[in-house]
């Protein structure tokens, strides 16, 4: 057997550099960058290989660990999960900041391949800098912490350990029902330890990604729960976009006459001009697809997940009627809510529905209902958008002027707070992979830093992070890595001065406001509710090297974006709007901690609603 002798690091490297993968007989490189922030604990082992190779896979700085996982994060997504960057850090803090970032791509199913540094396999010069020690067993390191959060997790204290860890981890990315993160921790020592490594450890490896064919059973079954079924919805979810399937979900609809709504993830997939599409559903969704949905006896989920937040925690289908077919390449998701499952690929499993259904001869009993309600909707967001606030600039009417500045080929990134609710709700994107969300774990942090990863990934497009001043506030670092690498994003910073989607829930439920405000201390009360903090994010984001603008009016909102667009370096745009000027709950419900006792008159009132609304819930 021919070897050649290499480190563990630079033996990762030289395995990395010659993985692809297939889909629709279209081969494309997987792994494309690393993204690094370097400390003890990698810099003179997995570094040194960085710093000597000569392939073909870039090395991007990060600035924060979990901001630069972020930005894979958002590349793998923009990409539809066929392309990586993978992220190594120190051990310790730095290892630590990646969790919150894979626990996103777990939730999300997005791949995302992290190399935190380690501990000595070796244990001779332990306790190192930033060691965590456990008493009771020293085998466990900070690193144990991602187990939790990934798909696969493994440590290589033997460099040999490198080719199996590595094939399995390449089998779970590369798997559509079963990817996430995947952490394999590389010890100190092992970095630069050398082993003969087999030469075919290296060769080219091609990961096919296949379409999942339904079975002739699961197609029957379903269509003997469907063709009785006179008011059908479909669900579109993130799964239409990665299967690519969005061409045959209106195929499908239009044959059938059957609308269908859509989550987060697969807001986007099909314009929201057509005459089906009735936009976002459930909690943060609208009335034309609550009010649709309430009435449904059966409801087709295609690559969804069905999160509370899609079903208004399984209150929103109040046919006593309704079942649930579930169209999905993941059975953990394919099972949920009692449905009928069909454990397929989108695509595959719309294909072969299409074919069973045409032949019974099915059609929906819908007349005038669908055009009525998305008739509605649109007429209310056309009165959203043009909607004022005696206090300055609403948010959803920013949202309509940007609905009409933006370029229709551009990108938004979204995650947390209030905009993602009213950017399900009102945005209007007419081309996929415009709409670029993540709510899965609508993680605070997520919006600026994955905008540089859906930049890399779609370099002639305009990328817009859609982010509110709490959360640009937790984490904004690869706003200076899209400065370093000319990698020019656009950052629309909703500033309404405090944790403001919070403060809705926390009013809703009869609770005052309280901590939710970004306001001095009260001497008196002592309390935060003294005098709003003065924060002007323009000047801190001109200081990074950004273009910046500041916003208060309309016109100013306008020639802000003119301007930003034929800027070439990354842009801030603060925008200063009145609090509390998002949208509503369009009659859909959602399931909270509320106290079951408190001296509050009005929590008490709203617990004694909670639970009536509890009673109309599917249990399970």
């Amino acid at each position: 057997m021919k070897t050649i002798r290499l480190t563990m690091g630079q033996a990762l490297l030289k395995f990395l550099d010659n993985q692809y993968v297939e889909f629709d007989g279209v081969q494309k490189k997987f792994v494309k960058g690393i993204f690094t922030i370097f400390g003890h604990g990698c810099v003179v082992g997995f570094g040194e290989a960085l710093e000597s190779y000569k392939g073909d896979i870039v090395v991007y700085q990060g600035k924060n660990e979990q901001g630069m996982a972020h930005a894979a994060i958002g590349y793998a997504k923009q990409k539809n999960r066929r392309e990586i960057i993978a992220c190594t850090s120190s051990i310790g803090p730095g290892a630590l900041n990646m969790v919150t970032a894979a626990g996103t791509a777990t939730v999300n199913r997005i791949p995302l391949l992290l190399f935190p540094g380690d501990t000595f396999a070796c244990r001779q010069p332990d306790p190192v800098l930033q060691q965590v020690e456990h008493p009771l067993s020293y085998s466990i390191t900070a690193n144990d912490a991602f187990k939790a959060v990934s798909r696969y997790w493994d440590r290589i204290e033997r460099p040999e350990q490198l080719m199996s860890a590595m094939i399995n981890a390449m089998r779970v990315l590369t798997d559509p029902a079963d990817t996430g993160a995947v952490t394999i921790c590389i010890p100190q020592d092992v970095q630069g330890e050398a082993y003969d490594y087999p030469v075919e450890f290296f060769e080219k490896r091609i990961h096919i990604i296949s379409r999942r064919e339904p079975s002739k059973a699961e197609i029957e079954r379903a269509v003997a729960k469907i063709k009785n079924k006179k008011k059908p919805l479909i669900i579109c979810g993130g799964g239409v976009v990665y299967s690519e399937a969005a061409d045959v979900l209106v195929k499908f609809a239009e044959r059938f006459n059957i609308p269908f709504g859509e989550t987060q993830a697969g807001k986007g997939a099909v314009s929201w001009k057509h005459k089906l599409n009735l936009g976002g559903i459930g909690v943060t969704g609208g009335l034309a697809a609550n009010r649709i949905a309430m009435d449904a006896d059966l409801v087709i989920a295609v690559g969804s997940r069905l999160s509370d937040f899609t079903t208004s925690s399984k209150w929103l289908f109040k046919n006593p009627d309704v079942e649930v077919v579930s169209i999905n390449v993941n059975s953990f998701d394919a099972y949920k809510m009692n449905a009928c499952s069909i454990i397929s690929d989108a695509k595959a499993g719309l294909e072969a529905l299409y074919k069973a259904l045409d032949e019974v001869g099915y059609m929906s009993s819908y007349k005038e209902e669908i055009e009525k309600a998305k008739k509605e909707w649109e007429e209310e967001v056309d009165r959203l958008f043009k909607a004022d606030s005696e206090n300055g600039l609403s948010q959803t009417r920013v949202l309509g002027e940007l609905d009409k500045l933006i370029d229709k080929n551009d990108i938004i990134v979204g995650s947390s707070g209030s905009l993602p609710g009213d950017l399900q709700r009102v945005w209007r994107p007419e081309k996929p992979k415009t709409y670029h969300m993540e709510y899965g774990f609508s993680c605070m942090g997520y919006e600026v830093c994955a905008a540089l990863g859906v930049k890399i990934a779609e370099p002639d497009k305009e990328v817009y992070s859609m982010v509110g001043d709490g959360s640009y506030l937790m984490l904004h670092s690869e706003l200076v890595t899209s400065i370093q690498e000319g990698k020019k994003i656009n950052v629309l910073l909703f500033d309404n001065s405090g944790f403001g989607c919070i403060e809705n829930l926390q009013n809703s439920q009869g609770i005052p406001t309280f901590a939710t405000q970004f306001k001095f201390r009260d001497e008196k009360t002592g309390r935060l509710t003294g005098q709003s903090i003065p924060i002007s994010y323009a000047e801190v984001a001109k200081g990074y090297g950004c273009k910046t603008y500041t916003v208060t009016n309309i016109e100013e909102l306008r020639e802000a974006i003119k301007c930003a667009r034929k800027d070439n370096v990354s842009t801030l745009i603060d925008i200063k709007v009145a609090p509390k000027t998002m949208t509503g709950g369009y009659e859909s419900w959602w399931r909270v901690g509320v106290p079951e006792v408190s001296e509050n008159q009005s929590v008490r009132e709203a617990y004694q609603k909670m639970s009536e609304e509890i009673k109309k819930t599917k249990k399970f």
